[in-house]
């Protein structure tokens, strides 16, 4: 009896000792990527140095769907924008290239899978009416000069110098339109869903600043932000006055074109694994290539 009980125990420590906490090698990788407007992927792709992404990833349709499905996947990794719940959506974040995600690195430079939040307007005396042109500029002077602006942002999750901020009492006396009542006035925002924790909460501090107007946001990803203000589709049903990409505008994105053009603020791109994979803290570039690419298919396979 004494026998067969140890020869039992022997087999469960080498069963046991087969496999790993978290995801376990033998799991397979599940990938989760975004759609081909999204700047959160251009970034991604073109900072790792990525060729060719695996034809069995998963494609989402935002940031927050990204985070939901990554969340929902025991074995799965993909990337999102460093404003995310990570805690709220069930996922880790991970360092890069042995450097974790913060504002801090973002701004020294160590971390480097970082990306511009930018925007475009519609083109001047394009917007419909004075007024509505006139709320834009005075918004977008809130927005990435004003102390009060950047602040939060800041506080949203986007990476900010707030010391180079002036107080809005001091910019508003540039923007008359402020003091009288604009709620018959709507501005439509689009482009990037990475923005829309950064913008909500700059927009929302704002519409009681400025005479309660409105704001209409339709956010379908990066490639529609230029789009919809100065492309092929400004005159169209989704047309939008202010639009965002979480990357740099690309040269065929005539921003130039537009009223008003730059960046907000910095992001970084981080990628996320499921909360119960504690086999992993830090991917390289190298490591990524491989998952992304189709060439590390379980777990395992990573080294």
């Amino acid at each position: 009896m004494k026998k067969v009980f140890a020869v039992l125990l022997a087999l469960f420590v080498l069963v046991g000792c087969g496999q790993k906490s978290g995801t376990g090698d033998a799991k397979q990788i599940k990938v989760y990527t975004r759609d081909g407007s999204s700047g959160t992927r251009e970034a991604f792709e073109s900072i790792i140095k990525l060729e060719a992404l695996t034809n069995n990833s998963a494609e989402t349709s935002s940031n927050g769907d990204m985070a939901k499905q990554v969340g929902a996947s025991p074995a799965g990794i993909g990337y999102v924008s460093l404003t995310t719940d990570f805690e709220a959506n069930g996922i880790l974040p991970m360092a890069y290239e042995g450097v974790k995600p913060t504002i801090e690195t973002v701004n020294n430079g160590t971390y480097k899978l970082a990306r511009p939040f930018s925007y475009v307007t519609r083109a001047q005396g394009d917007f419909g009416n004075d007024s509505k042109e006139q709320l834009i500029v005075a918004f977008l002077d809130y927005l990435t000069n004003s102390t009060e602006g950047l602040q939060v942002v800041l506080a949203a999750g986007g990476i900010v110098d707030t010391s180079k901020g002036k107080p809005w009492s001091e910019l508003k006396v540039n923007h008359p339109i402020v003091e009288q009542d604009n709620s018959s006035i709507t501005i439509k925002t689009g482009g990037s869903t990475s923005v829309e924790k950064t913008l909500k909460a700059a927009v929302e501090q704002f519409i009681p600043l400025a005479g309660n107007f409105k704001w209409e946001p339709n956010h379908t990803g990066s490639g529609d932000g230029a789009k919809r203000t100065i492309g092929s589709e400004k005159e169209g049903a989704n047309s939008i006055d202010i639009g965002f990409a979480s990357r740099s505008f690309k040269d065929d994105e005539k921003v130039s074109e537009g009223m008003a053009t730059g960046v907000y603020a910095q992001d970084a791109v981080v990628v996320v694994v499921h909360k119960d994979n504690k086999d992993f803290t830090n991917f390289t570039a190298k490591q990524l290539v491989e998952i992304f690419g189709g060439t590390a298919k379980n777990w395992s396979d990573v080294k």
